[in-house]
This record gives structure tokens, C-alpha cells and sequence, in this order.
């Protein structure tokens, strides 16, 4: 029997390569950084199966250079923006994706991120090594309160209810704005404008979709309190990061933190970076290494069902096994 052809588009955590090649002998892209849009129509061509990052974008014309043959897209990731799924159903095609296993660690990154910029932790490193500690001042970079604080989350999926949890330890009163949510945490579900209005700290946790891109804009901005933080660690295309540097540098709110950015990476000449009340750090909301772990773990799981006829066990378009299976370029 014929082995499967399979491309990695990058060196992935070890239980999930080490999963791939029990089975199969992949062709694993040894770079960083991830290959070009070129290299990768190149190395993909004529494949079976796929197992991609979010930093590869798999649209139609991707699905039909590698060819007709391919049984499975499988990314690392909960998010699958980068993926065309409409393109892979209308081929047969399922998707894979890594839920749940992230939450934890996604939900301590964005809380760590609230204390820092609202404590103004890196900031005052940066005051610290600059050699401008002087003495102790009872002016010097005060920052935000936590406890009793009222913290708003849009979008209360797992992710944000995790972070809610975690807000109760900070005796934080919680205000949500997701459809069809259900309350957990003593959290209360209002309107957006109400969750502005009254929110010290708002975190993001919404997907990126044509719905939720630059969500976050001037609006959005200009209804926030003046001393609130806002912390993003969904997607960077949720926040218009134009809108949000002439907010932070007319200091309309106290703070920013960002774990994702538009683009990524972000280039050194953004203006955001030139501002102190803006915290931004690579894209690292699921950078544990017990998640990584799991999440290439659940990519190879997919990979490997998808590969061998089966069901994924995490698929994003499970419509794809109750239809037909349409021919390339549908």
C-alpha cells in the first residue's frame, strides 16, 4: 500500500511529531521562520494531508495547487481564520483544529497582561535599567487597582469564562457581552455599550471573522472609561491598531496590552511601539510548554484520522461527512 504524502509546515512539539511518524514518513519544513507563500504551493504539491500553523494562510488556490487528492487540512491552533474552511467543505475537505487544551493558558496570559499594564510593570523595568530610579517617590508609576474593579469580557466562550474564574480571586466584578452565553462565575451579561461604560479592564476574546475585524475601533475606544486597560488575546484583526494608538498617545484610556497583533510580526516602525502606555508581546497566550505539547498532540490526531478515512477528532466543518463530496474548483 502507497504511503500518504504529508507536509509540516513547521518542526512542531515532539508527542504530536513523534504521533506523525508511528504512522507516516512526513515532510517536515525545518525553519524558522515559516516557509514563503511560495515555498510552501512548492512543498505542499500534491499531498495528502496537511498539518499547518496560523502563520500559513490555506485559501482555495493553496487547496487546488496541492490537488485533488488532499484527504485533510489539520492546523495547530483554536483558530482557523487563516484557513478558507468554506473552500475545503466545497472540496470534501475536513478541517482540524486544537480546542479547549489552550484555554488555561490563554486565560493566564491575558491576566498577566492585565497586571502589567495596569501596574505598569514593564514600564518600570525600563525606568529601572534607563538608571532613572532615584529614590522612592509616593508619585512614582501608580497604576490601576484590581481589587473591587469591575472587569468587562467580550466574548464568553471558554477562554473568557476562564477569565472570569480568575477574576473572582481578585473579589473583580464581571460584565460580559457574548450571544448566547451561558452566566458562570457570578458574571452578568449586558450590552456592549453598558460593558464599556462601566468596565476598568475589558479583555478580548472573540474570533476573528468578517463580523469581528476592527470590532475594536475608534467607537469602540471612545466609550471606554479613561482609566480602563484593554487586553487583547484573540486575533490581531479585531482592533484597529491606528485607532488605538491616537487613544493611548491622547491617553482617552490608561493602557493597552496586546498579545496578538495586525500584522504579525509586528513591524519595528509601528507606532505603537513608540508608546509607554502600550504593552505588546509576541503572540504567546498558549506558550506553556504542557500546552504546546498538547496542542501538537491534537493537530497529529486530526492529521492521522483525516489520513486514515475517519472522523477528525476536532473538526471545524463537520458538515463536510453529511454531504457529497464536490469536485476541485466548487
Amino acid at each position: 500500500m502507497t504511503q500518504p504524502n504529508i507536509f509540516i509546515t513547521r518542526i512542531i512539539p515532539d508527542p504530536g511529531l513523534l504521533l506523525v511518524k508511528e504512522h507516516y514518513f512526513p515532510d517536515t519544513w525545518p525553519h524558522d521562520p515559516p516557509p514563503t507563500r511560495e515555498q510552501l504551493i512548492e512543498r505542499s504539491r500534491g499531498v495528502d494531508g496537511l498539518l499547518c500553523l496560523l502563520t500559513e494562510r490555506v485559501d482555495a488556490q493553496l487547496m487546488d495547487s496541492i490537488g485533488p487528492q488532499l484527504k485533510v487540512i489539520s492546523s495547530m491552533s483554536v483558530g482557523v481564520d487563516h484557513i478558507d474552511v468554506a473552500a475545503a467543505t466545497a472540496r470534501g475537505i475536513p478541517v482540524g483544529n486544537t480546542p479547549g487544551v489552550l484555554t488555561d493558558a490563554t486565560a493566564d496570559q491575558a491576566f498577566a497582561l492585565m497586571l502589567s499594564a495596569a501596574r505598569r510593570i514593564t514600564e518600570a523595568e525600563r525606568f529601572l535599567r534607563a538608571g532613572k530610579w532615584v529614590t522612592w517617590s509616593p508619585s512614582l508609576l501608580l497604576g490601576a487597582d484590581f481589587a473591587g474593579a469591575t472587569l468587562g469580557i467580550l466574548g464568553f466562550g471558554r477562554i473568557g469564562q476562564a477569565v472570569a474564574k480568575r477574576a473572582r480571586g481578585f473579589d473583580m466584578r464581571v460584565l460580559y457581552h457574548s450571544p448566547n452565553a451561558q452566566p458562570m462565575y457570578d458574571a452578568q451579561s449586558t450590552d456592549l455599550d453598558t460593558l464599556l461604560r462601566e468596565s476598568d479592564f475589558v479583555s478580548i476574546h472573540v474570533p476573528l471573522n468578517p463580523k469581528t475585524r476592527h470590532l475594536v475601533n475608534a467607537e469602540f475606544l471612545s466609550k471606554m472609561k479613561s482609566n480602563a486597560v484593554l487586553v487583547n488575546t484573540s486575533r490581531g484583526g479585531v482592533l484597529d491598531q491606528t485607532a488605538l494608538y491616537d487613544t493611548l498617545k491622547s491617553n482617552r484610556i490608561f493602557a493597552a496590552a496586546l498579545d496578538v497583533t495586525d500584522p504579525e510580526p509586528l513591524p519595528m516602525d509601528c507606532p505603537l511601539l513608540e508608546l509607554e502606555n502600550c504593552l505588546i508581546v509576541p503572540h504567546l497566550g498558549s506558550a506553556s510548554k504542557k500546552t504546546r505539547d498538547m496542542m501538537s498532540l491534537l493537530a497529529a490526531q486530526n492529521l492521522v484520522a483525516g489520513l486514515k478515512g475517519e472522523r477528525l477528532p476536532n473538526c471545524v466543518n463537520p458538515e463536510v461527512y453529511d454531504r457529497t463530496q464536490t469536485s476541485p474548483g466548487v
